[in-house]
């Protein structure tokens, strides 16, 4: 580029002009919002979960069935108490001047609540399927609906964010 010739990047601010404290507020209300998200279907899927023990279809369900059934009420409640964490979280540290850790864990409850739904969702998928179909491809259209959830929920934004982070 000549000296002559206007930069493009000039005027163009990197990163936001605030303060560490309002960072962590910006960051904690943006976790809130997708908490709000995950956290209302992982509730619901649990409710559910916790109804189907009391119907009559249970106690014919095979051995292997009702352990997929545990694994996935416990997977679930899992998931719930993780993406409920940070909540509790914040109201404990709440006044203690701590946003900015508090932040930080709020994120790492939420992504361990956002795997621990993984595991929940597709648990719970192989139960209805085999239960509904007793097909052998049952296990494939699982494992084929699990990768679309790691490609949606991780590898596409890890690209994404590798592709086009900058270091400048």
């Amino acid at each position: 580029m000549a000296a002559d010739e206007p930069n493009p990047r000039e005027g163009l601010r990197h990163g936001r002009d605030e303060t560490e404290e309002e960072r962590a507020d910006r960051r904690w209300t943006d976790i809130m919002q997708e908490i709000r998200v995950a956290q209302t279907g992982v509730q619901i899927l649990l409710g559910f979960l916790l109804t189907v023990v009391f119907t009559p279809i249970f106690q014919g369900l095979e051995r292997t069935d009702k352990t997929i059934y545990v694994i996935t009420v416990v997977l679930a409640s899992l998931a719930t108490s993780a993406l409920i964490g940070p909540v509790a979280f914040h109201r404990v540290v709440s006044g203690r001047r701590m946003k900015p850790r508090a932040v930080i864990w709020a994120a790492r409850l939420t992504f361990a609540g956002l795997v621990l739904l993984l595991a929940t969702l597709t648990s719970a998928l192989l139960l209805v399927l085999r239960v509904a179909t007793r097909n052998t491809y049952v296990p494939w259209l699982v494992a084929v609906v699990f990768a679309w959830y790691l490609l949606c929920w991780f590898a596409l934004p890890l690209w994404v964010r590798f592709r086009h982070t900058s270091d400048e």
